[in-house]
């Protein structure tokens, strides 16, 4: 990845401009059968300290998994996990505490270990940003970290931050905005995209139409709120519009789901109706 971006960093300085298929293609498209099996091994071992290698390498002392590997505590929970299982595309909407992201992020490991994908993509709008992301200052890290943070947040919790940090490393897990999904095809990938409810209508198109040949997405969000300045939800919009296609499931979650924490039960208990 370090000589990607000193890749992209020499063509700004040139003058050259990227859009963002451009840019992501750049930065971690032409993944390895080498890497994928690197770090499904990096995950399904049982040690927990984390061991430095070049990509190059074989993974002789893997990093091993978390051993708190989520189970659903709720029925919708239980019919989510299934439903990923069962289709192509599953879209979760409901309030925050119901566990959307972190059983999709587990259901995604999952299915990395057993072969049935070969790699994961995390993503999420920068609403606050604009997807504009390009030409803000610092690097790509400091440009999008605080809108995919708590993306990195559920991984380090499932697995560690050790094994969390070594599947970024392998490019088997990637973590972007939104923007960057335009121009790709997206093949034997766990996509889950995060907040869709801040995402406009055409956005959820071009990520949607950005699935390729054994791809799992799940869009996930709360479809009773967005931070969208104006416009229809794209979330609210695709859960209408895909309603009845064969191998699309939609869960929907309540106040019931939620197990952060009484307190947010509560809290969500008190904002129903706005």
């Amino acid at each position: 990845m370090g000589e990607r971006v000193r890749m992209l960093l020499a063509g700004l300085r040139k003058g050259k401009t990227y859009n963002p298929g451009e840019a992501n293609s750049l930065l971690f498209d032409g993944q390895s059968e080498a890497l994928h099996a690197a770090a499904t091994e990096a995950i399904s071992g049982d040690c927990h300290e984390p061991k430095s290698v070049a990509r190059s390498e074989s993974v002789s002392t893997p990093v091993g998994r978390h051993p708190r590997m989520p189970r659903p505590r709720t029925d919708n929970q239980a019919q989510y996990m299934q439903a990923m299982q069962d289709n192509s595309l599953v879209l979760g909407a409901g309030p925050a505490g119901t566990g959307k992201t972190y059983l999709a992020v587990a259901s995604a490991v999952s299915a990395l270990r057993e072969g049935r994908v070969k790699r994961i993509v995390l993503t999420r709008p920068a609403v606050e940003a604009g997807e504009h992301l390009g030409f803000l200052p610092g690097d790509l890290h400091d440009k999008v970290d605080p809108y995919l943070r708590p993306l990195f947040d559920a991984l380090n919790d499932l697995f560690g931050p050790a094994t969390a940090l070594r599947m970024k490393e392998l490019d088997v897990v990637e973590i972007a905005p939104l923007a960057f999904m335009r121009g790709r095809t997206l093949n034997q990938s766990f996509v889950i995209l995060d907040e869709a409810q801040n995402a406009t209508v055409s956005q959820l198109k071009m990520f949607l139409t950005r699935l390729g040949e054994g791809t799992v997405a799940v869009v996930t969000g709360d479809h009773t709120q967005s931070d969208l300045p104006s416009g229809r939800s794209g979330l609210v919009d695709a859960m209408d519009r895909l309603a009845g296609i064969p191998k699309i499931a939609t869960v929907v979650f309540h106040k019931n789901d939620v197990q952060r924490s009484k307190l947010v039960q509560r809290i969500v208990e008190a904002y129903e109706g706005d």
